[in-house]
């Protein structure tokens, strides 16, 4: 069962690309996007929250990013999603298909066309991935930026966003600290504070200060609340023993 994105600033051409694909039994879920920024950033907060993403159907002519650089955008991402384009436009097919497009339908499309390319797009080897150091993308005015979790030193909760720093800056995730807990639960990121998330790796010091234990990270001092005391000191304390001894 395949989850798919659909891109059309077309609304009506949006709609029933929407509703043909829905049609299909082999189609499980179909996000939509009117324009080619809108459909990065679901993208992004897509990969980000860990959902499943196997293709994209995408119009070409699309103002801001078009389909082209959306396609070229998201062939960079580490677990890059399939691609078919969906156009009016006979002449990009070559472009298409030099970003290892599944198919390049001309509209208006037909269901039994379509059809064909969703078998296609089910019929297409993922691209083979190592396992790779897990990533967070980032959109950054329009493009995508990858930052690694061995990079985060700490993540902080900002309303619906989390902000995730590390030594080159911050940056600002749609997702919740919760669910960045689970995702990076068993790799050695410790809950301090009920806004605050913070790598083990990177904590260089646990003292008391005025009372309060806080943990240095970097140049950052961070405060441990007096609820999660007890675990962080025996996670940290078990972190460390676990470590190996250097030769």
């Amino acid at each position: 069962m395949l989850r798919v994105l659909a891109v059309d600033d077309e609304i009506p051409a949006l709609e029933e690309l929407a509703y043909l694909l829905r049609r299909d039994s082999r189609i499980e879920h179909v996000a939509t996007a009117s324009d080619g920024v809108r459909a990065l950033q679901d993208m992004v907060a897509m990969i980000a929250s860990g959902e499943r993403l196997d293709g994209v159907f995408l119009d070409i002519r699309m103002p801001g990013i078009d389909g082209l650089d959306l396609a070229r955008l998201a062939t960079g991402f580490p677990q890059p999603p399939r691609l078919v384009f969906v156009t009016a436009h006979e002449d990009c097919a070559v472009q298409a298909f030099e970003l290892e497009a599944v198919d390049y339908l001309l509209k208006p499309v037909r269901e039994q066309r379509l059809a064909e390319a969703v078998r296609r797009l089910e019929a297409a080897p993922a691209a083979p991935q190592p396992e790779p150091e897990d990533v967070i993308p980032v959109e950054l005015g329009g493009r995508t930026r990858f930052v690694p979790r061995q990079s985060v030193r700490f993540a902080e909760a900002r309303g619906d966003y989390v902000r995730l720093h590390t030594a080159e800056g911050a940056y600002l995730v749609r997702m919740s600290l919760a669910a960045l807990e689970r995702r990076w639960a068993g790799s050695g990121f410790i809950r301090v504070h009920r806004s605050t998330l913070v790598a083990a790796r990177h904590v260089s010091e646990m003292r008391f200060d005025g009372g309060r234990v806080v943990l240095q990270v970097g140049d950052e001092t961070l405060p441990v609340s007096r609820r999660h005391t007890r675990q962080v000191r025996e996670q940290l304390v078990r972190q460390f023993q676990d470590r190996p001894a250097p030769d």
